[in-house]
């Protein structure tokens, strides 16, 4: 640094500053009178956030164990389909996991912990572990079951989000039907001889 840099550092670090910013603006969003005084409510009472979380927290864990079921599968399939179910299988995980993260991050937005261990997920789920040692014909006639289990879960969500007046969680959940019907139909397609 040359030395007329380091003199005007010196000179600006022995003036105090005098900048004085108004008291009606507030520096952050907590600095307001107002949220603190009143914070954001979404319109939710306690009984509705819990009704609302725990229905999440269900999907969540039928999801998780049905993500890790597709990846068990993607990693164990043999035979004449593996090229195309182990890029399926691949693909439909990917998927999966996105979806299990965006309805851990919608429970967190009212406040409330998602399930994050294999227990709670095993605990909470109608779906069950199976083996990855399966033939490619039962892989497939697995992920058809849990296909219409998770669609009678999505389906579910969507009665108690409109009935809790949550838009949100209805739209999130919405767009993952069409998903899991689509993969349902083409599995089904696949196995038609």
């Amino acid at each position: 640094m040359c030395e007329r840099m380091k003199t005007k550092e010196a000179i600006l670090e022995t003036q105090p500053d005098t900048r004085k910013e108004p008291d009606n603006i507030a520096r952050t969003q907590l600095d307001n009178r107002m949220a603190k005084a009143k914070p954001l409510k979404f319109g939710w009472t306690s009984e509705q956030t819990e009704t609302i979380t725990n229905t999440l927290n269900v999907l969540l864990a039928n999801y998780a164990l049905h993500q890790q079921r597709l990846r068990s599968y993607h990693w164990n399939v043999k035979g004449r389909d593996f090229f195309d179910l182990h890029l399926e299988f691949k693909n439909q995980y990917k998927e999966a996991t996105v979806y299990v993260d965006a309805i851990a991050e919608r429970i967190r937005f009212f406040g409330k912990v998602p399930f994050s261990t294999m227990q709670e997920f095993l605990n909470a789920a109608s779906l069950q572990e199976t083996s990855g040692q399966l033939t490619a014909e039962l892989m497939i006639r697995e992920l058809l079951s849990d296909y219409r289990i998770l669609a009678q879960f999505l389906s579910d969500a969507v009665d108690i989000a409109v009935e809790q007046g949550d838009s949100g969680t209805e739209e999130m959940v919405k767009k993952n039907i069409r998903s899991v019907e689509k993969h349902h139909w083409m599995l089904s397609a696949f196995m038609a001889q």
